[in-house]
């Protein structure tokens, strides 16, 4: 069996109580950064083998992982935060324990970007999540010009490295719209603001963002969408 298991994205007490239960029977966890799954599971007394699956790996690894699997062990995969496989290596080995008819069950939990959503204030009832950005803004650009017409709400990840120049493109592609910037989720400092893509330019610029950060903008025509809502 091969259980998805998402973790915490800030606060440790996010996670569930079935989550703790399947790391705990577990014969083996695939994470991301074993530094990092290690510190989670010390601060739960959890002692299990660790493996790590990144972008990086190999498809040798995939497959040591795969046989590790039809050789009966119970493996649990999780990210450094959050839900795995979104924004999140994992993606080959599922595709793998899928066509190989090998058992595995996706375990809910903490997600940034549906906790952002939510606390953006903006449409809820359609959205769209697209992972990170283009790191270049020709590559941005081209892409905000394809979801222009897009009526649902977009969310994205992005580095706070880039956060400013991110926010400027697509004021120029898609114009001043409703949009939230989260950071730190669940965390001590954790803050969404709220506003126009021109105001979070002008907070962001004069004040430098830390940690993980989603940003949430306002979809195209959100007026006539809202209207198709209520009349159904």
């Amino acid at each position: 069996m091969l259980s998805i298991v998402p973790t915490p994205i800030g606060n440790l007490r996010d996670i569930t109580l079935r989550a703790l239960d399947v790391l705990k029977a577990a014969d083996l966890i695939v994470c991301e950064d074993t530094r990092h799954t290690g510190n989670l599971l010390r601060h739960f007394e959890i002692s299990k083998p660790l493996a790590s699956l990144h972008e990086h790996s190999s498809d040798a690894k995939v497959l040591d992982l795969v046989k590790r699997l039809e050789g009966g062990l119970n493996v649990a995969l999780v990210s450094d935060a959050g839900m795995p496989l979104i924004s999140d290596p994992g993606f080959e080995l599922m595709k793998e324990v899928r066509e190989r008819g090998i058992a595995f069950e996706v375990l809910p939990g903490a997600q940034a970007a549906v906790t952002a959503l939510v606390a953006s204030g903006l449409a809820t009832d359609s959205f769209v999540f697209l992972g990170f950005p283009s790191p270049k803004s020709a590559g941005r650009k081209k892409e905000f010009e394809r979801l222009a017409a897009y009526e649902e709400t977009l969310i994205y990840y992005e580095s706070p490295f880039r956060l400013v120049k991110t926010l400027e493109d697509m004021k120029e592609v898609w114009g001043n719209r409703e949009a939230a910037v989260s950071r730190e989720l669940t965390k001590k400092f954790e803050e969404t603001a709220r506003g126009t893509l021109e105001e979070l330019i002008q907070k962001f610029s004069a004040k430098n963002a830390i940690g993980e950060i989603v940003i949430t903008v306002s979809g195209a025509n959100r007026k006539k969408l809202f209207e198709r809502v209520s009349r159904g």
